[in-house]
Order: C-alpha cells, then structure tokens, then sequence
C-alpha cells in the first residue's frame, strides 16, 4: 500500500477545520482530532508519510472524505503517451500511470500528484495551467470565413 504524505493529512485537517470548526477554540471535532494524531506521531517519529495500511479507522476515514474533495485526474486532455511518450507532456504522469490511474487507491493516486506538483515541468503547470484549472473546454462556435 502506499503512503499518505504528511502534507496531505495537514490539507485534510485544514479542510476539517473549515467544515466543522472547534465549538469553543480549544476543542477538536473528531475528524480534526483523529487527524491530528496521526499528524502529531509522524512529527515526533520524524516520519513524512503515514501508513494507509495502518492509519487508524477514523483517520483515514476524514482523510478519504478530504480527498473526495480533490481533483480525480490531473489530466488536462494532452496526452503525449498515446504519442509514444513515457511521460506526458500535458499532465506529468508516466505511460504507466496513466494506463492503470482507475485502478490505483487514493495514496497511490495522491503519491502521483505529489510527484508532478513538485516537478512542475508538465504542461499542467505552465502554459496550460489556466485550461486545467477550468476544467473541459466548451465547444466552441466556428466563424464563417
């Protein structure tokens, strides 16, 4: 199983606290408490990534809810690996993952967004962030000449 990255347990818990805030500012919601325990040991034991394996159930149930949240795909419909590419150009991926992304759980699938977020080369990123970041293209209306 994969791994969840400690900075995706501190976005679940920041979604946590925004959906349901603490009654008094002192207390922490469940969700916002099995998080923060998770987030607390893998600070003490030096740790960047939790065990999904072995998170406790209440942890990994709030984290799942954070990650119904997030973008399913980075796609952004440029793939180069139906070119023959090994790495698309559009969204980062490997010929690989993108081959088995419906197959892939949540860690799995989270582990890949971190990897092209922090190497930031893909097209995603640079000169078609804005068309990712709308969403499908709507059709467009063809001028007469």
């Amino acid at each position: 199983m994969a791994g969840i990255h400690i900075t995706d347990i501190e976005s679940a818990i920041n979604y946590w606290r925004a959906r349901e805030p603490s009654p008094d500012g002192v207390a922490l919601p469940a969700p916002t408490r099995a998080l923060a325990e998770v987030y607390a040991l893998l600070v003490y034991y030096h740790e960047t990534e939790a065990d999904e394996a072995t998170m406790p159930p209440k942890a990994l149930a709030a984290w799942l809810a954070w990650y119904e949240s997030t973008p399913d795909t980075p796609c952004i419909a440029i793939c180069s690996t139906s070119q023959g590419d090994d790495l698309c150009k559009g969204c980062g991926r490997t010929f690989e993952e993108v081959q088995l992304w419906p197959e892939m759980g949540p860690a799995a699938k989270r582990a890949t967004w971190r990897r092209i977020t922090l190497d930031a080369t893909s097209w995603r990123f640079n000169k078609y962030s804005e068309r990712a970041a709308e969403g499908p293209m709507p059709d467009t209306e063809v001028l007469p000449k």
